[in-house]
């Protein structure tokens, strides 16, 4: 057996601040890095273009780096049940490692590759939380159950110190040109394009695929658009947030990279406004690790509704309405810019992530697992646990303390984009009409008849009253039965 340790990326497509790299570098110098194209979620229905041009963008730049430390990273194009044992075997390793993942789908994934590796001996990393600052065991009420409620899982989460950015060494040691060899006979293969593999995006991308970009991407943020990030983070029209979510989804940047950052910037603060703004700013990574929390304690999250009374809900589901909402022509400048924006960019501001996740569930009655699928067919961020964690708390379906909470979309727009900039820009045959109509939605049949503006395909009010009447009844049956 060879002292060759495999570290099998997955969603930490970087060497920096990469734990499980760490651990392997620990053990030995020669580590080779390799990632599996796996059919079994290529396939899918929930996968977005624009998120697998990113990914592919992340391994050229991770291919790179590896080349530059004097390594390789290896790339497979098959079932990884199947394709990282018979690699490792192949390659007589010692070990191959990777970090930890809360999904189901990786969960069940992961074990049967543990059971592959333990009959052919070769040893794996035990639990490794790399994405995550806390890891769920760590994170418990007094009764030691699950925190269920964001408030006291953040109470508790910031009382507990985090990790340092983890160092790693800036020389490896790589494949042997005759072990090279025996990698491709045993699958791997060149990095293909997102084109190759089915998935075309011609726009641009919110932000530049890899580990550098990351860095840049976070630093610009910390020297200027935290100090204000409290109040800028809410306007869809302006550039107020990291944008860093689809480098954390990917791990093109470490979360204790990200976490020191933030402390940085607390410790260089020098008014409570500021400290206020980059707490605001940590309150928004620790939502990410409360949601990544209740997906690895409750899997069933990501099959359905959290409450009960949302688990068999009469959603009205009407086809065309749901249409109109994707195609961002319900008739509500606000969702309709919203959704256009999510078709053009492939990224949404969270903000009217929340208002167009709101309309759909307590406007339109629909599902919002319809919502949620659309999402992850769109994003480049689109991640199953704060996906599913932030559609859940729209629909009032999740782990809400206030399950009838709705958004009216003409409130929203008058004090989130009160002068119509974001509605204008994505919603462009209004750009000409003035703010106060842009965003109360008070445009007349003649006026939206001349922009080719539809009428809306509901009415607020009625369908708030009819929602809230269904929850109702919902209720009253389940306490009935119980």
């Amino acid at each position: 057996m060879s002292d060759l340790i495999l570290f099998w990326h997955r969603r930490d497509l970087r060497i920096a601040d990469n734990t499980g790299i760490a651990a392997a570098l620990e053990k030995t110098r020669k580590v080779v890095g390799v990632f599996c194209l796996d059919p079994n979620i290529l396939k899918g229905d929930d996968v977005a273009a624009v998120r697998v041009t990113y990914m592919i963008g992340c391994l050229q730049k991770l291919q790179e780096r590896y080349a530059q430390l004097g390594s390789q990273l290896l790339i497979l194009w098959d079932d990884p049940l199947q394709a990282i044992p018979k690699l490792a075997g192949a390659l007589n390793c010692k070990a191959v490692f990777w970090n930890w993942d809360v999904e189901p789908y990786s969960q069940q994934r992961d074990a049967g590759v543990i059971d592959a590796l333990r009959e052919q001996g070769i040893e794996y990393l035990e639990k490794n939380w790399d994405q995550l600052l806390k890891a769920p065991e760590e994170i418990r009420t007094g009764s030691d159950t699950p925190y269920t409620v964001y408030t006291p899982f953040w109470k508790n989460w910031i009382s507990k110190p985090k990790g340092s950015p983890v160092e790693i060494a800036d020389k490896f040691e790589g494949l042997t040109a005759e072990e090279e060899e025996t990698a491709i006979k045993a699958g791997a293969v060149e990095l293909p394009t997102a084109s190759y593999l089915g998935f075309n995006w011609d726009g641009e991308l919110i932000i530049e695929p890899g580990e550098e970009a990351a860095l840049l991407r976070l630093e610009e943020f910390c020297y200027s658009n935290i100090n204000e990030y409290q109040e800028q983070r809410n306007f869809p029209a302006i550039d107020g947030t990291s944008r860093l979510s689809a480098a954390l989804k990917f791990g093109a940047i470490g979360i204790r990279t990200v976490w020191k950052a933030t402390e940085d910037a607390l410790e260089n603060s020098r008014s409570d406004e500021l400290e206020n703004n980059i707490r605001t700013w940590q309150k928004e990574i620790a939502w990410r690790e409360f949601y990544q929390h209740a997906m690895y304690n409750f899997p069933e999250l990501a099959s359905g509704a959290y409450r009960d009374a949302f688990k068999n809900f009469p959603w009205e589901n009407n086809d065309e309405h749901f249409q109109a909402w994707c195609e961002g022509k319900t008739g509500y400048p606000i969702v309709d810019a919203a959704m256009r924006q999510l078709n053009e960019m492939g990224w949404m501001h969270n903000r009217c992530r929340m208002i167009v996740a709101s309309f759909l569930t307590k406007d339109l009655l629909i599902n919002p697992q319809l919502g949620e699928k659309y999402f992850m067919q769109r994003l480049i961020d689109g991640d199953l646990s704060s996906n599913n964690g932030g559609w859940q708390w729209s629909a009032s379906s999740g782990m809400d303390p206030k399950p009838v909470r709705i958004f009216n979309p003409a409130s929203q727009a008058q004090k989130f984009d009160f002068e119509g900039e974001y509605i204008r820009q994505w919603v462009p045959e209004l750009s000409s009409m003035d703010a106060e109509y842009l965003v109360t939605g008070k445009i007349t049949p003649l006026e939206r008849q001349a922009v080719g503006y539809p009428e809306p395909i509901v009415e607020h009010k009625k369908q708030q009253k009819l929602f809230k009447e269904m929850y109702k009844n919902e209720k009253q049956k389940i306490e009935t039965l119980g």
